[in-house]
């Protein structure tokens, strides 16, 4: 198992992949809103996605786990 992080803060604007979904290296897991800007939380690795730990319009800080790549 593996956390992905956010590597800005902002605001969860869209999750792009269930609980579940297998997801290859470098696709979207989910989308931030930081000073209106769209940044992609991308997978560091294919995988599946084992959890994720926020919901849409959630807070997030720098470094904060969003998610856990099984």
């Amino acid at each position: 198992m593996e956390e992905v992080r956010s590597e800005t803060t902002g605001k969860v604007w869209k999750i792009e992949a269930a609980e579940g979904t297998e997801i290859g290296e470098e696709e979207a897991i989910l989308i931030l809103e930081s000073m209106k800007m769209e940044i992609p939380v991308l997978a560091p690795r294919n995988g599946r996605i084992g959890k994720i730990l926020v919901n849409e319009g959630d807070a997030v800080a720098e470094g904060q786990v969003v998610a856990v790549l099984e």
